[in-house]
């Protein structure tokens, strides 16, 4: 038997109704004898840090294994091997540095009197005027 979920929801969301849907179907239909399995693209899209860490935590319980079809975890994995686990930590982090390294670019995009998007601020008098603005926040 094959289910799809499909969810479009960031891994940062508290409330994530399909993949809910879908451990708890997992779950439900594991028995002596079935093997289960959760299928995903990638683990980033599961979750990441403690969000990641807490679902396999409520695979293992119900005997259910995991595989990623892309990423550095391509391939099958029993939720609770080190490996994973460690695995899971680092994409928390790099949640963490990708956060941190687009505040930065923002920043200096902002000094240099650049909009975020790249677009440049070409006269000389509005971009006075938004850093003066800019200041008085």
């Amino acid at each position: 038997m094959t289910r799809v979920f499909s969810e479009k929801i960031s891994t940062r969301a508290t409330k994530r109704p399909e993949l809910q849907a879908t451990v708890k179907l997992a779950g439900d239909i594991r028995s002596p004898g079935v093997t289960v399995t959760l299928v995903v693209r990638e683990h980033k899209r599961l979750g990441r840090g403690i969000e990641l860490a807490l679902l396999t935590d409520e695979l293992k319980a119900s005997d259910v294994g995991l595989e990623f079809l892309t990423g550095e975890l391509k391939g099958s994995y029993d939720p609770s091997e080190i490996v994973f686990t460690m695995f899971s930590a680092m994409s928390g982090m790099e949640r963490k540095y990708i956060r941190d390294g687009t505040l930065e670019d923002h920043e200096s995009a902002r000094k240099r009197g650049r909009t975020i998007d790249g677009a440049g601020v070409t006269d000389e008098d509005i971009l006075s005027m938004a850093l003066h603005l800019r200041t008085r926040r």
